[in-house]
């Protein structure tokens, strides 16, 4: 048998790993590129593939009734290594899918690098890929190297669109007072491995609240560096201080929302509620659940320490700040995914303008079976666009408007409208709509993945 020739990957992150996990289950050889350690992120702190940096939740796994626990459905289906890590690593969440994100991390590398087709390389690739790396996957993420952009940037013609993300901070759990806090999920809801008492919930009565408030629009920020300083957030990974800005309730409608909980010391629903969600599978640290921050350290200690219940909080890991990087990916990729001024090239992840750990891993995911297929002589089968994969690869392909391209996560809004109807001829809304989208997405999908095996 002739030896294919290797497969590119730039990025070891969550699209880079599954794309080539994806490849080389395919049986072509791929040569993965990840810069840690040689060079360092703001944000990464080990080497591992695949770390997550932001938060340790996959969102909802709810696959009837929520677009992104869809979306894990299908990347199951598909063989999924990231998947198929978070639920063998998963921790108590509520309805949610998070994960140990340190076993996590080490299940990716290890599958990865213990695999006969998958060599890595550790260095920065710093430009453009050479022409005789013939099919290469950019998936460097949104801390994409400042020379590889720069020359993306340069041969796109495109200004390259930037925007800040911000880390929340982690919480050693036995700092926290229960004594105030209590365990519960929102509606005692029960999720994968969990009780229904799956977060700790701080509550604020509305004296605290305003007052904290008010602590986050004074507590002194982080500088920006000169180019940084015109980089937008993205809306949904706004700092917490950003957000209180915005007026006083925006929190109490936000993630401090306190619909769905009892205070069991009080024994009344709270005015405004904290939450911290599991961070690791020993239950020893829990990271506080949109608090994304811009504050300075001191400040956080400060300004977090007057949540009650974490009066004498101990912090493994304070918030922070990083830039985040995606292309105008409407106007410059295919259908599958690769650059129309050269189709050598494809792009994976959040570069290109997908929003979410699991979005970017499902863009990896197919972006390594397009390259597979390239590779095995056969046209790249594209995901239908009732399925979650499709309708997150038509929305970045083309879907969504060019000139006001921003990052987006799945969502039923990316889906065509279904055309069942309720037995009354009434179209059908609320959570019946919604299951008929997965249905309809998941019996779709097993056509295509039948077809693409055929």
């Amino acid at each position: 048998m002739t030896q294919k020739n290797p497969i590119h990957v730039i990025g070891a992150g969550m699209a880079g790993s599954e794309a080539a996990w994806q490849i080389a289950q395919a049986g072509i050889p791929v040569i993965l590129h990840e810069m840690r350690p040689v060079q360092k992120t703001d944000a990464h702190q080990t080497d591992f593939f695949a770390e997550l940096v932001c938060s340790n939740s996959f969102r909802s796994d709810d696959a009837e009734y929520n677009a992104v626990g869809l979306l894990h459905e299908e990347m199951r289906r598909c063989g999924s290594l990231i998947l198929t890590a978070a639920d063998t690593h998963k921790v108590p969440a509520g309805g949610a899918l998070a994960v140990d994100r340190d076993h996590f991390a080490e299940h990716v590398t290890q599958t990865l690098t213990s695999h006969p087709l998958v060599t890595v390389e550790r260095g920065e690739v710093a430009g453009i890929p050479p022409e005789d790396w013939d099919s290469t996957i950019i998936a460097t993420g949104p801390l994409t190297s400042m020379k590889l952009a720069e020359a993306i940037r340069a041969f796109t013609g495109e200004e390259q669109l930037s925007f800040f993300d911000a880390i929340a901070p982690i919480i050693h759990t036995d700092s926290i007072d229960l004594s105030k806090a209590w365990f519960q999920s929102r509606y005692d809801k029960v999720g994968p491995g969990g009780t229904g008492k799956d977060y700790i919930n701080c509550a604020m009565d509305k004296e605290q609240y305003q007052a904290f408030i008010q602590a986050l629009i004074d507590g002194e920020k982080g500088d920006f560096k000169e180019w940084e300083k015109n980089t937008p957030y993205f809306e949904g990974c706004l700092p917490i201080e950003v957000m209180a800005e915005r007026g006083v309730d925006t929190l109490r409608y936000g993630p401090m929302k306190p619909v769905g909980l009892t205070n069991p010391h009080e024994g009344k629903r709270p005015y405004a509620v904290v939450q911290l969600r599991q961070d690791n599978a020993l239950g020893t640290l829990y990271n506080l659940v949109g608090f994304q921050t811009k504050l300075k350290y001191a400040e956080q200690v400060r300004v977090f320490r007057m949540i009650p219940g974490l009066e004498n909080a101990e912090f493994a890991r304070l918030g922070g700040l990083h830039r985040n990087t995606f292309i105008n990916s409407p106007r410059l990729l295919d259908g599958s995914l690769r650059l129309k001024a050269m189709p050598r090239l494809r792009f994976a992840g959040q570069i290109t303008g997908c929003e979410g750990y699991v979005e970017s891993a499902a863009v990896g995911l197919m972006a390594g079976r397009f390259a597979a297929a390239d590779r095995l002589g056969n046209e790249p089968s594209l995901p239908p666009r009732t399925t979650a994969l499709g309708a997150l690869l038509s929305h970045i392909t083309g879907g969504a408007e060019a000139e006001t391209f921003q990052p987006m996560n799945v969502n039923f809004g990316l889906f065509p409208p279904v055309t069942e109807r309720q037995p009354n001829g009434k179209e059908l809304h609320g959570k019946d709509r919604k299951k008929a989208y997965s249905t309809r997405a998941l019996r779709d999908l097993a056509g295509w993945l039948e077809g693409s095996a055929g």
